[in-house]
């Protein structure tokens, strides 16, 4: 049996191993799976970078694929744009029952993580239980009015609560640099201590302030964000400590309340926080030290539970040695510190990166687009000073200009790439150009000993920062001895 062939002891047992972590024995999970899978309209299985492992005939046949063997290794996304897979893998949480559309298709789907030998999350796999929704009719219409009336909620609450709109899965990457983002993340998101998120602009850092909350203690309490640079100076101090009543000609009569009492049980996000005037500096650190605030014009202190997450572009440690920020609030704030790498220090991810942005914004544009590996080629040609945030800017613009039905291609990627920022003609030309399997080989090899220096020769930790399972990181370490 090769690995596209449908389910079978030998494909089971390499995606659950002996005993996967919910306690099931390897005698029992080979017992059900081939059953779940002949009972199924179809099955499919993901790795941890949500790329297809494995996907039976019966299935490839539903989704349409003309060659089988022609889906694995492919973002799972790309074969079905609508899957909530990537979600599966990122979270470890099952999704039981869903209907999934699939051009103009329902399908009722379950979908369930599974795991290494030492309890980490490998991937995920997918069962097809209907494939035709017909006799389900009366189910389906209250599932979508149930669904309707749940968005319709959520959106009012929205505007009412302060809540969160990104997760951890929010912050795409599998490149080492990404993955020790992320770790870093579930690290804070686990202990009550000041985050300080350290980054150039369009990195994704209130991406990571809200996914750090969303998966806190603190998660059900409010999350406010203030943005220090976009506040006049003078305006800061109300803004976050409140205003008494009749504090000043033309201030409200009842008390309004600041970020910080705004925040009170939850998460404050200060963004641009190395733009914070001395003054109020002083202030925000006895507001941390002492859990309580005094708004402007009163006498009067209010006490406040409040975990704040900072970030900046700027470099602190610079700004203390001139004097213009304070070394003890840089030292209260920066309990755990996490670097957000720039674009261009992490290209591995543009391929991932477009998959998700493309999804997102095919969404508003309702169309389906898709970028060749030679558009992706051409996006890291270019050095991103602006980070994400450009390149999302970038893909927005490519597809409003693309005369191939939503297609990036090389071209359609040049013609909107700004050209100043970009890495000189001459660079590029002053390298030598390679056989292709050579340069892969070479940069594999590359990857794998830097893996080995930052996790001190641990190879385990080598194949967690890379992605992937300790097999095939001996398998590649043995090829290049």
């Amino acid at each position: 049996m090769n690995d596209i062939e449908p389910g079978g002891k030998r494909y089971m047992t390499q995606l659950f191993g002996d005993q996967n972590k919910s306690g099931l024995t390897r005698e029992l999970i080979e017992a059900l799976f081939p059953m779940f899978e002949e009972a199924s309209a179809g099955a499919i299985a993901v790795d941890r970078e949500s790329r297809i492992t494995w996907i039976n005939s019966s299935y490839s046949q539903l989704l349409g694929l003309k060659d089988q063997a022609s889906a694995i290794g492919r973002p799972v996304r790309q074969v079905i744009p609508e899957t909530r897979m990537p979600e599966v893998v990122e979270t470890g949480k099952p999704i039981l029952l869903d209907i999934m559309e699939h051009q103009q298709q329902q399908l009722v789907v379950t979908r369930l993580p599974y795991y290494d030998e030492a309890g980490d999350i490998e991937g995920a796999v997918a069962f097809v239980l209907y494939d035709d929704l017909q006799p389900l009719t009366p189910l389906v219409s209250k599932y979508r009015r149930l669904h309707q009336d749940l968005a319709a909620a959520r959106k009012a609450l929205a505007k009412t609560a302060r809540s969160t709109r990104y997760s951890l899965g929010d912050f795409v990457g599998a490149s080492p640099g990404a993955l020790e983002v992320k770790r870093r993340a579930r690290l804070a998101a686990g202990r009550e201590m000041a985050v300080l998120l350290l980054g150039e602009t369009g990195t994704g850092k209130e991406v990571l302030a809200q996914a750090i909350h969303s998966v806190s203690s603190r998660a059900e309490k409010p999350f406010v964000g203030v943005n220090v640079a976009a506040i006049p100076d003078n305006l800061l101090e109300a803004e976050f400590f409140g205003v008494a009543p009749g504090a000043y000609t033309g201030a409200d009569r009842k008390l309004r309340e600041g970020k910080f009492q705004l925040a009170n049980g939850g998460t404050l996000f200060l963004d641009e926080v190395g733009d914070m005037p001395l003054p109020l500096q002083a202030k925000l650190l006895r507001a941390l030290q002492e859990g309580e605030v005094e708004p402007l014009g009163s006498n009067k202190v209010v006490a406040v539970d409040v975990r704040v997450i900072a970030a900046t572009s700027r470099n602190l440690e610079t700004m203390i040695a001139d004097g213009s920020f304070r070394s003890d609030l840089y030292y209260r704030l920066n309990v755990l510190e996490i670097p957000i790498p720039p674009l261009r220090e992490r290209l591995a991810d543009i391929g991932l990166l477009c998959e998700t942005l493309l999804w997102e914004i095919s969404e508003g544009l309702d169309m389906r687009a898709e970028i060749t590996d030679a558009g992706v080629a051409a996006l890291a040609s270019y050095d991103w000073p602006g980070n994400i945030r450009e390149l999302r800017n970038v893909l927005e613009r490519a597809l409003t200009m693309s005369e191939e039905g939503g297609v990036l291609d090389a071209d359609a990627i040049f013609k909107v790439l700004p050209r100043a920022g970009g890495r000189p003609a001459s660079q590029a030309a002053s390298r030598p150009i390679r056989p292709l399997a050579e340069t892969l080989a070479a940069a594999e090899a590359q990857a794998l000993e830097d893996a080995l220096v930052a996790s001190r020769g641990n190879r385990t930790k080598a194949a967690r920062l890379l992605g992937i399972s300790r097999s095939v990181f001996y398998e590649k370490l043995a090829k290049m001895s």
